[in-house]
C-alpha cells in the first residue's frame, strides 16, 4: 500500500533528531510540507537541509505554551494551513527510583511529555484544525503500559499521554483524529543509555530479533496521519518488535 499525505502540512516537534527527524523525513517523502520544531536552530537547519522537499523549521521549546503558539502560527504563515500535528518531543532528565525524583526534574518531565502535547494540540485546534479538520499523533512509549522503575516518572507521563490521546479523540471528533504510537526500545541518542551497553543481548531477547530503528516508527506515523487510517481514532499502535509479548511471557 502506497501511503501518501500529498498536499498536507505537518508540524513535528522534536524533529531535529531521532524519531522526530525520521517522522518529518517520511512525511516529506510522502508528499507533505513539513515544519520541523525543536530547541536548537543549528540542529534544525541541518535536519531540514538533509530531509529536503518542502520543509521549514522553527525554534520552540516543547514545554513552553507560548512557544507552541508561536510555532503553530509560524506554520500557518509559512504554509497557509496545518493538517497534521505530531507531538514527538520528550525529555527524561532523571533515571532512578521514582520515589526519589526531585521536583524540578519531575516538573520538567511533566511539562514536556504531557502538558506540552496539550498545549500544542490546543493551538493547532484553535488556529487551524477546528475549521479544517486534521490529525494529531502523540508519540508515547510502551513504558506507558508497563513498569520499569529506573524511568518510572517518564513512563508515568507516557501513560498520561495515552489517556490524553483517547480523551482528545473523543472531544475533537469527527473533524480531527487523534492517535498515539507506543514505541518499544528504539536506537536513538535519547535512549542510548538503555540500549547501547547490551544491544546484542537485548536484540536476541526480542521476538523479532532486533531493536527498533527510527524509520520503524516513522512509517507507522505516516500511516496513522494519512487517509489510509481515516477510520482510526483514539487508538494506540504498539510498535515494539514484540517486546510486550516477551514481557508477558516472563
Amino acid at each position: 500500500m502506497d501511503v501518501r499525505v500529498d498536499g498536507r502540512v505537518a508540524l513535528v516537534t522534536g524533529a531535529s533528531r531521532g524519531i522526530g527527524r525520521a517522522i518529518a523525513a517520511e512525511l516529506a517523502a510522502s508528499g507533505a510540507a513539513v515544519m520541523c520544531s525543536s530547541r536548537k536552530a543549528e540542529a534544525l537547519e541541518a535536519a531540514t537541509a538533509e530531509i529536503g522537499g518542502e520543509t521549514a523549521w522553527v525554534v520552540a521549546n516543547a514545554g513552553d505554551p507560548d512557544q507552541a503558539d508561536a510555532a503553530v502560527r509560524a506554520t500557518l504563515e509559512r504554509f497557509g494551513r496545518l493538517d497534521i500535528l505530531v507531538n514527538n518531543a520528550a525529555t527524561n532528565p532523571y533515571m532512578g527510583p521514582t520515589i526519589d525524583i526531585d521536583r524540578p526534574r519531575l516538573d520538567k518531565t511533566i511539562s514536556v511529555n504531557w502538558a506540552g502535547p496539550i498545549a500544542w494540540s490546543h493551538h493547532a485546534w484553535h488556529h487551524a484544525m477546528r475549521e479544517r479538520g486534521g490529525a494529531i499523533l502523540n508519540i508515547a512509549s510502551i513504558g506507558g503500559v508497563s513498569v520499569e522503575s529506573s524511568i518510572g516518572a517518564y513512563n508515568a507521563t507516557k501513560a498520561a499521554l495515552l489517556h490524553l490521546t483517547r480523551t482528545l479523540a473523543a472531544e475533537l471528533a469527527p473533524g480531527v483524529r487523534v492517535n498515539a504510537i507506543a514505541p518499544g526500545l528504539v536506537k536513538t541518542d535519547m535512549a542510548r543509555a538503555l540500549w547501547e551497553p547490551h544491544e546484542a543481548a537485548m536484540a536476541r531477547a526480542m521476538p523479532l530479533g532486533r531493536l527498533g530503528e527510527p524509520d520503524d516508527i516513522a512509517r507507522a506515523a505516516t500511516f496513522l496521519c494519512s487517509d489510509a487510517a481515516s477510520w482510526i481514532t483514539g487508538t494506540t499502535l504498539v510498535v515494539d518488535g514484540g517486546a510486550l509479548l516477551h514481557a508477558s511471557l516472563g
